[in-house]
């Protein structure tokens, strides 16, 4: 994994996850980088295995289920700051939750709070939702990118009975993507039992950390039911803030340099 940072001697540190195969560069983790340290943060956009430009040398890869490489992030950060923030977007977002919510008595006592947007929290239902007519171009170039990817694996491991790029060319979509890759190279008994059980919103109840959700109705990846949070109990500290606008990963305002999820971000941070 590696790890891109903007200090200036902070004791502070706000962590970005970016989403399915983003990186640190993207857009949405710059502008959150500005946006925190405007306020006195030092931030660190991480990049998934495989995401910076350079392929892990392992023949996983990351997914929504495994927040385990974001815990090793923080646990290492965590040695250097006195406080933590998380923020995710996207699959960024599933992994941030998921680390709050998988074990919650091991999140570390620096991390004090967490935003996240445009998270796909019912996972089985936008995946469906990206292959209806209309949205599939989304899709493809995800299954694209990956291609380049399974590629470089498969130079890296010749033989390997996984990572074979032989007739990719009929993969059409997540489920066929997950059946042949995801699923066997992760543990999973196929792309349905991955879904189901890489789904965060589940988790959602078990969440002691300050923590809020920030979707758009009109996220072309996202369901009716990734925009509620489920049943939580009453002293949840989970929000959700809900636009009818903002896309996915978007919430550009007119005439302002920062996006809307940056600015709900410093103000859920500096509230009391």
């Amino acid at each position: 994994m590696d790890l891109d940072w903007a200090r200036t001697g902070q004791s502070r540190l706000v962590i970005i996850t970016h989403g399915l195969e983003g990186d640190s560069t993207r857009h949405y983790v710059t502008g959150m980088v500005q946006a925190f340290q405007s306020i006195g943060y030092d931030a660190m956009g991480w990049n998934c295995r495989s995401c910076s430009g350079e392929i892990n040398r392992l023949p996983r890869f990351y997914h929504h289920g495994d927040a385990g490489d974001l815990s090793q992030v923080i646990a290492y950060a965590a040695t250097q700051y006195d406080e933590i923030v998380l923020v995710g977007f996207s699959m960024g977002g599933s992994l941030t939750l998921r680390y709050l919510g998988e074990v919650p008595e091991l999140v570390l006592t620096q991390v004090k709070r967490a935003i996240v947007a445009s998270v796909p929290l019912d996972l089985p239902s936008s995946v469906r939702e990206l292959d209806k007519p209309g949205k599939r171009f989304y899709m493809r170039r995800f299954i694209k990118k990956l291609e380049k990817k399974i590629r470089e694996k498969e130079l890296m491991f010749p033989g390997h009975p996984i990572l074979s790029t032989q007739d990719y060319h009929l993969i059409q979509n997540f489920e066929d993507f997950d059946n042949r890759y995801t699923a066997p190279l992760h543990g999973y008994a196929d792309c349905h039992d991955f879904y189901q059980k890489a789904s965060v919103k589940p988790l959602l109840k078990n969440i002691q950390v300050p923590s809020l959700i920030v979707q758009a109705a009109n996220d072309p990846f996202l369901t009716p039911s990734c925009l509620d949070l489920g049943t939580l109990p009453s002293h949840s500290p989970v929000q959700l803030v809900l636009s009818a606008q903002g896309g996915h990963v978007g919430f550009m305002q007119a005439h302002r340099t920062s996006s809307w999820v940056e600015d709900l971000a410093i103000a859920f941070q500096t509230q009391n």
